[in-house]
């Protein structure tokens, strides 16, 4: 494996009964690079994001994160720990402080101690422009608030990897650009990032890689400015323009 490919998957099977949803995927993803995934719902796109850190079983191929094989319990956990995943809906404990959020996995995985765990929950509340939601509660913050609290919770735990799956289809539109905004500067970080998203100005102001999945396969995969404006496929060629004003 090339070094500098920091996910390698490999011929990816998935059915859920008698559902193909994931039909033979090969994809490569470079250390650094931001990929965007789009398509209809229904095509795998989420299938395929958690299959990269085993929250969804597959059932035939092989997918290696930064060289350690989705193969064994032990492997998964390893890899877990590497990957940050930001979901649709945010995730968090309502019972527990915004800080708390922050610091409850950084304390039981990474073994910091309570200081150092609260010192780069502030850092990263900073980072994602809420430092003065720190003691609030989950309940009191608006839906975009709540998704820079969960990306700031997956990045305390210094992930080689972070996954999105729709972060902003559960926001009203006047807060997906907050997130967006969060998102766009951690691409520019260097941050490897594989996200799966109808936002298509965040794909073109981010991504280095578009890859459009219909009915579980990638149908094309170029650089946004191509893929957008000079697609190959009549598939994606039809789904670009529905969606694309």
């Amino acid at each position: 494996m090339q070094t500098d490919t920091i996910i390698q998957i490999e011929n990816v099977h998935k059915h859920f009964g008698k559902v193909h949803a994931l039909r033979g995927i090969d994809l490569n993803v470079g250390r650094g690079e931001v990929i965007v995934i789009i398509g209809p719902s229904g095509s795998g796109k989420s299938t395929l994001l958690r299959c990269i850190n085993r929250l969804e079983e597959f059932d035939q191929g092989s997918i290696v994160v930064d060289g350690i094989p989705l193969d064994s319990a032990e492997n998964i956990n390893a890899v877990r720990t590497e990957v940050g995943m930001v979901f649709q809906q945010f995730n968090l404990f309502p019972h527990l402080s915004v800080l708390d959020n922050i610091t409850l996995a950084q304390r039981i995985i990474r073994k910091r101690d309570k200081k150092e765990a609260h010192e780069i929950a502030m850092e990263l509340l900073h980072k994602v422009g809420i430092p003065d939601k720190a003691d609030c509660y989950p309940l009191q913050l608006s839906g975009g608030q709540q998704q820079r609290v969960a990306i700031a919770r997956a990045l305390a735990m210094n992930p080689k990897i972070m996954l999105f799956d729709e972060p902003t289809s559960a926001l009203d539109p006047e807060m997906i650009q907050e997130v967006l905004d969060v998102m766009l500067a951690l691409a520019k970080e260097g941050m490897t990032m594989v996200v799966v998203s109808h936002e298509m100005g965040f794909a073109r102001a981010a991504a280095d890689r578009a890859i459009l999945m219909d009915d579980g396969l990638i149908v094309e995969q170029a650089t946004p400015n191509v893929l957008f404006s000079q697609p190959k496929e009549e598939r994606t060629k039809a789904f670009l323009s529905k969606v694309l004003s």
